[in-house]
């Protein structure tokens, strides 16, 4: 006989135990189209799947009768501890689940003492954010057909005191999210069956339409034109602004311009991660866009020991696409990442409790890695390494 188990399926998000169970509380909890913004990927999805199976067909092998009672997450991320080897993502339209939820999720980094990587595309405004939030701030950047844009973000996140500008290189051609397009009956104007599902999500159109109304680009809506700076004419405007014609030396002139700590984000060969060493970048982000861009691309942490050989001594490397377990961030920390990136996972938690919700992922998450060091016969990470990996 098999026993059939299933996930908690409550709305109630502090008594969830899992990233998967948490997901399911924020699926009820916002409208189809929002959801469906946060789960899609590119095209087939191949990319978004695999991220997770490639993770998946990993195995560790614990050492046993070690005394771990003493053991902790904490290591150093550019010179500084953190408190666990996580970093929130960069991820855009984040106010569209909840009100704010760009500071709702760098308050929370800051409280378990992570970075936070606020999106060129976010709600908020990178100036209100640093007000609004005293810890590690990044600032994600795309380098746009207009380079008054992009040199604008960067002249606001250096005066604001952003500690590093996170450079993405991977959306040069904006992905194609076919069951996120389905959702709208052209740009920016959903379809009547997504009307109808808002109507039925009060407590979401209480939380983010009645204060402010539909969020808007801030961080860039100075430059854009009148009839596009509404959330609609948004939605159908920025994908215009991404530019085909970035490369190496956009990389090279952004190191000119900004003074602190420098990351290129969509990194996926040893041959790039070379090269952005070479121009003086800090720091990597081994990333396919969480299946976001590129579909059938392969899964970050296939190519991470190949670009850990290569430039693991010369500078900080992170990961990111399709973390869900603390496992999942052993797998990448034995690999040879310095720390991950999780995007899905805080959304789920935002969409779920605001604030409350994101903590509540980040605690799911670091009692996994607390509980997955001590099974494995790891102190620290600093324990951690290939000898784990089968």
């Amino acid at each position: 006989m098999t026993l059939k188990r299933k996930y908690y399926s409550g709305n109630n998000f502090r008594r969830t135990n899992s990233i998967e169970e948490l997901r399911r509380v924020a699926r009820r909890q916002v409208p189809n189209f929002a959801f469906e913004y946060v789960e899609g990927g590119s095209e087939s999805e191949r990319t978004l799947h695999w991220n997770s199976e490639a993770l998946g067909a990993i195995r560790l092998v614990p050492n046993t009768l070690i005394d771990t009672s003493t053991r902790h997450q904490r290591t150093n991320l550019f010179g500084q501890e953190i408190n666990s080897p996580l970093i929130i993502a960069p991820t855009g339209l984040n106010g569209m689940l909840s009100q704010r939820g760009d500071i709702a999720l760098a308050r929370a980094a800051t409280k378990l003492g992570i970075p936070f990587s606020l999106s060129t595309l976010s709600n908020v405004r990178l100036e209100d954010v640093a007000r609004n939030v005293a810890g590690r701030l990044w600032m994600q950047l795309y380098v746009m057909s207009d380079r008054e844009l992009t040199s604008n973000i960067i002249a606001r996140a250096d005066e604001a005191g952003y500690e590093a500008l996170v450079f993405t290189s991977d959306a040069n051609v904006f992905g194609h999210r076919e069951w996120d397009q389905r959702n709208y009956r052209q740009p920016g104007k959903l379809s009547l069956r997504n009307m109808i599902d808002v109507a039925q999500h009060p407590r979401w159109v209480f939380d983010v339409l009645v204060p402010h109304g539909v969020p808007r680009f801030e961080n860039i809506i100075d430059f854009m034109p009148p009839e596009a700076q509404s959330a609609q004419g948004g939605v159908a405007f920025v994908p215009k602004l991404f530019d085909a014609s970035i490369s190496w030396e956009d990389v090279a002139w952004l190191r000119e311009r900004w003074p602190r700590k420098l990351i290129i984000k969509g990194i996926l060969s040893a041959a790039d991660a070379r090269h952005a060493a070479e121009l003086g970048c800090d720091g990597i982000v081994v990333t396919n866009h969480g299946g976001r861009q590129l579909d059938s691309a392969v899964a970050p942490i296939e190519v991470l020991p190949e670009i850990v050989e290569a430039v693991g001594n010369r500078m900080t490397v992170i990961i990111d696409s399709g973390f869900r377990r603390g496992t999942d961030v052993i797998k990448a920390i034995a690999t040879g990442a310095d720390a991950v990136m999780i995007g899905r996972p805080t959304l789920y938690g935002l969409a779920a409790g605001g604030e409350d919700g994101v903590t509540h992922a980040l605690s799911i998450l670091t009692t996994e890695i607390d509980r997955v060091l001590g099974q494995t016969g790891c102190r620290s990470l600093e324990d951690v390494g290939p000898h784990l990996l089968a």
